[in-house]
């Protein structure tokens, strides 16, 4: 299995090993509904893991939830900035943050089930590993590598380089200049040195907060994945996952305070960082109104499986542009794939010993396309390529339920349902009568009805047949 490592910035081959492998994908900040774009992220992450156990390797798959410390000067370039978005998001719904952070990770989990992505063996709160944040400040603190400002707690990043490290490597953080769209922290010895630790200030009612050796405060933003992904996947592990916007701070962030508390190096072989989601051919933003979440999906009729046909049509690595016909055109393929796959199970199943080199010819062919760093839009060619061949239906039915499926997460399987209400279906058998008198312009008449309804119309042996769009 080969994947882009962002770290040597180069396609490679992983070392698999005999063991299990550590993989460990950085969840949302549960401030607010999670964004289709970021559903991007998290189908990456269920991929990889996916794709990793139909190789036979056993997967110890970890997310977190960042329930504390992401503040708001994220967005202007520097994380140590700005309001923590839970406290911000309490006073703006006037609840507590304990409250918003329940509401918006019990709707993450929601979807998260619905989109079939993996269940990690632990999903991490924050809030739940202050313990362990504290302990890894200390163990920083004893290696020299941290100072008190004002405001906190604060990683030494010089003193990360006097120990022979690299800071910055995954990014070009070193090109960045400090203050571009903040101002800067004069109190800083260096402008990249980042918050380990931030001390709530006198004037500020905070609802999440805690006692440490330093002072009263909570976690800067990068501690938690150090500290929940080696809690649970070791001081070194194989694959982190992320999305693009993680590359330039967060992640190397995690990588110097990791390798800088351990003295061990890589923190972790292999980084995957998945491209924005695009939306109209322009940025996705929530001042922009576009934003969308899985309640916005659903509302339009969709099955929150087309969106994650959707994302396989492009490849990870490069932005893909979403938009409400997109996601139509997805949903229709893969209600005609289903469809494919009910016709097959009419057929006959049987499975005999001469099928074995067909079955070994194309699932050579779509292993290779998910080994080859996730193609899955070559991945989804050889399932059509396949469907439409002349192979019999039992090693059709076998390779892209019985297996491929497992990859792709589409529930191919699941029968297709048609929900017409009466009066739609009275303007299909209309149209259908039309048909046989051969009145074309009334047939047409009808069909410009429907789909001014919002249906999609199809003409069969079987006569009309419609779906909702």
């Amino acid at each position: 299995m080969k994947l882009f490592n962002s770290l040597n910035r180069q396609v490679e081959e992983l070392e698999m090993g005999d063991g299990e492998m550590g993989v460990y994908t950085c969840g949302p900040t549960v401030y607010s509904y999670v964004t289709i774009g970021n559903w991007r992220t998290y189908t990456l992450g269920d991929l990889v893991v996916r794709v990793l156990r139909m190789n036979g390797k056993e997967v110890n798959y970890v997310m977190n939830i960042t329930d504390v410390g992401h503040l708001t000067g994220d967005n202007l370039g520097d994380a140590n900035t700005g309001e923590d978005r839970l406290e911000k998001a309490a006073i703006k719904e006037n609840k507590t943050a304990w409250d918003v952070a329940a509401h918006y990770t019990n709707d993450f989990l929601y979807w998260y089930e619905k989109l079939n992505l993996s269940k990690p063996s632990v999903f991490c709160k924050a809030t739940d590993y202050i313990e362990e944040q504290i302990n890894l400040i200390k163990q920083l603190e004893e290696r020299g590598l941290t100072y008190l400002i004002g405001d906190g707690v604060y990683f030494d990043v010089r003193k990360y380089e006097e120990m022979g490290f690299e800071y910055g490597k995954l990014s070009t953080l070193d090109q960045i200049q400090a203050g571009a769209r903040v101002e800067v922290n004069q109190e800083k010895k260096d402008a990249r040195d980042f918050a380990l630790w931030k001390f709530s200030q006198a004037e500020e009612k905070r609802h999440m907060e805690w006692d440490s050796p330093w002072g009263k405060g909570f976690p800067g933003w990068h501690i938690e994945c150090s500290a929940m992904s080696m809690k649970y996947l070791g001081e070194q592990f194989e694959v982190h996952v992320g999305g693009e916007d993680l590359r330039s701070t967060h992640h190397p962030n995690e990588i110097a305070q990791s390798q800088g508390a351990t003295g061990k190096e890589p923190f972790v072989k292999y980084w995957v960082h998945g491209a924005f989601l695009l939306v109209d051919g322009g940025r996705m933003g929530k001042s922009l109104g576009n934003a969308y979440n899985m309640v916005d999906v659903v509302d339009r009729g969709y099955d929150p499986l087309a969106l994650r046909y959707f994302y396989f049509t492009g490849h990870y690595r490069k932005q893909l542009n979403f938009s409400w016909d997109g996601l139509s055109a997805s949903a229709t393929t893969l209600r005609r794939l289903r469809e494919k796959i009910a016709e097959l199970r009419k057929g006959n199943l049987e499975m005999k010993e001469n099928f074995k080199g067909q079955l070994e010819e194309w699932n050579q062919k779509f292993m290779s396309a998910v080994n080859d760093d996730l193609d899955m839009p070559r991945a989804i060619a050889i399932v059509w390529d396949l469907v439409r061949s002349d192979e019999v239906a039992s090693v059709k039915y076998e390779l892209v339920v019985n297996n491929w499926d497992k990859v792709l997460g589409l529930d191919l399987d699941k029968e297709v349902v048609i929900e017409i209400d009466s009066g739609v279906e009275e303007l299909v058998k209309k149209r259908d009568e039309a048909r046989v008198n051969k009145d074309w312009q009334k047939s047409d008449e009808i069909r410009d009805q429907l789909m001014e309804l919002g249906y999609e119309v199809e003409d069969g042996a079987e006569g009309t047949r419609v779906f909702k769009k």
